[in-house]
């Protein structure tokens, strides 16, 4: 069974199915790993059980945030928590549909061993076209989508006039994502909740992100997406990696191996507003909104009622 349901909404046998938040966007250096990471340490720190999925067989910049933060919290006897991690690798299968099949095998099983066990699963996505990334999107039931704060990666969405900055057209991911909430709403009535979050922003607003956050206001009334800033230009987060940190972790100089700055405070207030404006369902309020998204796709999948006097 792939994982579908909001967090503590219960099938028929009572069992819990994880809220699935997947970081997708097909341009790579987008961030995509560093936000996966915060959120799950984040949802930890909060007394959620998380588990976390590297789809990105062939990089596995995820995989190597958890492995690096597993040897520094021996090296450095910190208590860092740690999610339930796997990875699918990339098949060996030379036919497209044996290599799809073969995938799909690895992360069903993989996620039939933590969805009915763990509240969240933070899914990382490979930065470009795939079957896995394809599939991720349409289980989401929180979808970010990490883009640099530049009209580059603001064409993986869409396209923009240069002269006037109106929206040309909509990008072929934007146009995926789009047709994955579709089919999701039709399959279990869940509307995927999808936000582009904006990485790399700069501490001095410039014209620049001036006009791409104009377009992405535009673009949120098209497409059906909401807006959050995400992760600034900052050294910090470069520093994290290599010990598998994250800005919501302890700031002990003997964690760090250094005194902590203002940064490193500023870091983490930034991941913190960046949480909550994902708005999950982390309490008895955020899982009601959930069942109120879930009955309002129920009802709009049904046929309109109308009175005797139109029957005729």
């Amino acid at each position: 069974m792939l994982l579908s349901s909001t967090a503590v909404i219960h099938d028929e046998a009572g069992l819990k199915n994880a809220h699935v938040i997947v970081c997708g966007n097909e341009k790579g250096g987008s961030g995509k790993s560093t936000t996966a990471m915060h959120i799950a340490v984040g949802l930890m720190n909060e007394g959620h059980r998380v588990a976390t999925v590297d789809l990105d067989g062939r990089q596995l910049s995820f995989t190597r945030y958890i492995e690096n933060r597993q040897s520094w919290a021996r090296e450095a006897g910190a208590a860092l928590s740690v999610p339930r991690h796997f990875h699918v690798p990339p098949a060996t299968r030379d036919l497209a549909a044996e290599s799809d099949g073969q995938e799909l095998e690895q992360l069903t099983e993989g996620l039939a061993r933590i969805e009915h066990t763990h509240d969240f699963v933070v899914i990382d996505t490979p930065g470009s076209d795939t079957f896995l990334n394809r599939l991720a999107h349409g289980m989401a039931d929180t979808l970010i989508t990490p883009m640099n704060d530049s009209f580059i990666d603001f064409d993986v969405l869409a396209r923009v006039d240069p002269s006037s900055y109106e929206i040309l057209e909509h990008s072929q991911y934007a146009l995926s994502v789009r047709e994955a909430r579709r089919r999701r709403r039709i399959a279990d009535s869940r509307i995927m909740d999808w936000i582009v979050v904006r990485n790399r922003m700069s501490p001095i607003t410039s014209r620049n992100e001036q006009r791409v956050a104009k377009c992405l206001r535009h673009l949120s009334m098209q497409l059906g997406f909401r807006v959050a800033d995400g992760i600034s230009e900052r050294v910090v987060f470069r520093e994290f990696f290599p010990m598998g940190l994250t800005a919501l972790d302890a700031f002990e100089e003997h964690v760090l191996n250094h005194k902590p700055t203002l940064s490193h405070l500023a870091a983490r207030q930034e991941i913190r507003d960046l949480i909550a404006s994902l708005r999950l369902p982390t309490d008895d309020h955020g899982r009601r909104r959930a069942d109120v998204r879930r009955r309002y796709a129920e009802a709009m999948s049904k046929p309109l009622e109308l009175p005797d006097i139109f029957v005729n």
